[in-house]
């Protein structure tokens, strides 16, 4: 009986539970139960847990951007990265890529009408943003600790749903380029509202659910850019490292053919049909489209943690 109580399988099981119920009580504003039993913030919990664990970073929705000096090289060149965004956003190359289906992270979204343009992904900067955006690249260079950036656009009445992001070893960073500077267009991050101005950042944690909402009539156009999470020690630093790039490599999205595609993209648009098929299904007979889910979400952890 021991040897079934303590085996390994049943720790992992453990940690899962233990994790996932941390990051759902973590913070203000939750997510319903089957919402969170399902999201990938429960998949990545272990791993999560690990990186809060050692974070340097204070467990608040808002971080002071003081402690991130670095940053301020985009702040006090906002006018000259604004430039290329309005180029980027005016020849139409902040765009989606809900035709393609090579944007698994944020293909959500794009119902929405929200817009990017890649600058980096966790690795190099993207061939097409030196070409197109090298003051913009240029400034990215000169700070190691940005893993990912790119121009993202909310276009009026648009709204992005309640979310957490997947992994913790970042932090979010915004830079406010072409607004509509007004409280109507704003972020909120556990219930705190943030409302984006021309040339003022703001840098917070993603793993706390928010969401974003414009209420205006016109176009907000931000620089918005993964700042990698300081830790306390090398090898946390390293860890968090090597699993964002691992992370990163499968999920690069092309801005131009010149571009990468990561191997989850590569496949994203087969998967999509499944969930097209999905979401028929559920628009036709919600009540066996939620029971069909859970009793597969049910049997899936029985096979890999009871057998």
């Amino acid at each position: 009986m021991l040897d079934v109580v303590f085996s390994p399988k049943l720790f992992v099981f453990y940690l899962f539970v233990a994790s996932g119920v941390y990051i759902h009580f973590r913070g203000r504003v939750r997510h319903g139960f089957l919402r969170q039993l399902t999201d990938h913030s429960t998949v990545m919990g272990p791993i999560n847990m690990l990186v809060y664990a050692f974070s340097k970073t204070p467990n608040t929705p808002y971080l002071p951007l003081n402690s991130h000096e670095e940053l301020r090289v985009f702040r006090d060149n906002w006018e000259k990265i604004a430039e290329e965004a309005r180029k980027m956003y005016e020849f139409g190359h902040v765009r989606d890529s809900a035709s393609s289906r090579d944007d698994a992270a944020f293909n959500s979204f794009f119902k929405t009408g929200w817009k990017r343009f890649y600058l980096k992904w966790y690795g190099e900067p993207l061939a097409s943003a030196r070409e197109l955006c090298p003051t913009t690249v240029d400034l990215i260079e000169q700070v190691p600790s940005i893993n990912a950036a790119m121009f993202t656009l909310l276009p009026p009445g648009a709204k992005l749903p309640q979310h957490r992001d997947p992994f913790a070893g970042s932090l979010r960073y915004h830079l406010g380029l072409m607004t509509p500077n007004d409280d109507a267009c704003y972020i909120s991050v556990d219930g705190q509202h943030y409302s984006w101005r021309d040339g003022e950042d703001v840098l917070f944690d993603e793993t706390y659910i928010h969401y974003a909402k414009n209420e205006t009539d016109q176009t907000r156009l931000i620089f918005f850019a993964d700042v990698a999470r300081p830790m306390r020690g090398p090898v946390s630093a390293w860890f968090n490292r090597s699993v964002g790039r691992a992370l990163g490599k499968l999920t690069e999205s092309p801005n131009t053919e010149a571009d990468r595609t990561g191997g989850l993209n590569k496949i994203f648009r087969y998967v999509y049909k499944f969930r097209e098929f999905a979401k028929a299904f559920k628009a036709r007979n919600k009540p066996a489209y939620t029971l069909t889910k859970y009793s597969l979400f049910a049997l899936l952890i029985y096979a890999i943690f009871f057998t």
